[in-house]
């Protein structure tokens, strides 16, 4: 009987219950993806209601990324401790307090500290599940699987931003977040039930019961339990944020890293801007949603094209192709269009472009880092990432309210992606490597 439930898991067909706690995290980045956006929703109310300008605005709809970097760096080391389950719970709490604040926010102050708490819950949230997806499957669809997972993202803003047209369109901006606090927290009770602990975590932690959770796991997989568990590795002295730097690991951390920051650049300016974009356009702020969730439309087909390709092309060829494309489809973004038809056609080739390197770059940090610090390593590059991305939103902003046009501001937003680029040849043959 083989005794190492990592090897059973890795070679073994994946099971409902496999797949159902793919699916779960797949709906929590959904709900990533609705939560990020939901200040994009509102933003054209709020700025009509409290009369603020584009630069304040802009700062506003950065606050959660400041938020997201802060959860990302200090809670993705708390994954690798507590367990990616744990996190989740408390991640989800976090950000549905942080929505119904939102809700009752009356100026620019007190909005931003609950964006701010909602962003350190997603961003908590996001490095646990991106380690949680890698772990639940087998070998041959991690990939897949982590990308399906990155895929939740654009998905969460179509679907949210379809209610979020409806809501704006009867009641006011605040009914956007009230929507996202009872989604968030209903997201509770599944993530109990569906989603246990990663057996993989379980084997690097080795709880007092981690046998006994192991078996009840692979049984429910459909596997037969094991009689006991394979020596655990060596313990390290470094601490999970000290060994990303380590000489194994320095080159990987600092250019995916730097690959991540300056792609997810490109790729916030297209989200955070395009409801307010729209919206001076002359069109209406319900318009703006669809136009928003038209390039989340083209975000999700981008995302699920990656992952069908997948199995036939290089991970690393299929990110920066993406990227590539995503300087190309942002410069023509940014050039408009004549009627609100053509404007949504561009939004969507610019979505399918930016989110399609994001999950990519999903996918090679979930590759190219072992168990003990899959969770630290993603925290950490999303966190740098986001907290610096933060400034995507703000820079564009200053960029409008100083007479720049759209066509310029959205060449220069545009570089970010091209320098991930540049980043990922840097990596090349470690991808390989993990492949």
């Amino acid at each position: 009987m083989r005794r190492d439930p990592q090897a059973i898991l890795d070679a073994e067909p994946m099971s409902r219950a496999q797949w159902a706690t793919v699916m779960v995290m797949v709906g929590l980045n959904a709900l990533d993806g609705f939560d990020v956006l939901s200040i994009s929703f509102a933003s054209p109310g709020i700025a009509k209601d409290w009369g603020i300008d584009r630069a304040a605005l802009g700062l506003v709809l950065s606050m959660e990324l400041i938020g997201m970097a802060l959860g990302s760096l200090t809670l993705g080391g708390v994954a690798d401790r507590i367990g990616r389950r744990s996190t989740i719970l408390a991640c989800l709490v976090v950000m549905a307090c942080g929505m119904m604040g939102a809700a009752t926010a009356h100026d620019i102050q007190i909005l931003s500290a609950w964006r701010l708490l909602t962003g350190l819950g997603i961003g908590g949230m996001l490095a646990a599940t991106n380690a949680a997806v890698a772990e639940a499957a087998n070998a041959r669809r991690r990939s897949l699987c982590v990308v399906l997972m990155a895929a939740g993202y654009p998905i969460g803003t179509i679907i949210g931003g379809s209610i979020a047209a409806v809501l704006l369109g009867q009641h006011g901006w605040q009914s956007v977040f009230l929507f996202g606090a009872v989604v968030t927290a209903a997201f509770i009770p599944l993530v109990l039930l569906v989603a246990p602990e990663s057996i993989s975590f379980l084997l690097h932690s080795r709880p007092a019961n981690a046998l006994e959770r192991i078996n009840r796991q692979l049984t429910r997989m459909g596997h037969a339990p094991v009689e006991g568990l394979p020596a655990p590795v060596a313990a390290r002295r470094e601490v999970p944020m000290a060994d990303l730097f380590s000489a194994d690991h320095r080159r990987l951390t600092i250019l995916l890293t730097l690959a991540y920051l300056a792609h997810i650049m490109t790729f916030y300016f297209i989200l955070k801007w395009i409801p307010k974009i729209v919206v001076d356009m002359g069109y209406a702020p319900s318009s703006a949603a669809g136009v928003l969730v038209a390039a989340s439309a083209g975000g999700a087909t981008g995302s699920l094209l990656l992952g069908l390709l997948t199995g036939r092309v290089r991970l690393l060829v299929l990110t920066i192709t993406a990227m590539a494309a995503s300087v190309l489809l942002v410069c023509l973004f940014g050039r408009g269009a004549s009627n609100l038809t053509q404007l949504s056609m561009l939004a969507a080739a610019a979505g399918f472009a930016t989110n399609a390197g994001v999950v990519g770059l999903y996918a090679l940090l979930a590759r190219c880092f072992p168990t003990r610090i899959r969770a630290t390593a993603t925290g950490f590059v999303v966190g740098v990432g986001r907290g610096g991305s933060a400034l995507a939103p703000a820079l564009a902003g200053l960029l409008f309210a100083s007479g720049s046009s759209l066509s310029l501001v959205s060449m220069l937003m545009s570089l970010g992606s091209a320098i991930a680029i540049l980043a990922l040849l840097g990596i090349r043959h470690r991808v390989a490597e993990a492949h």
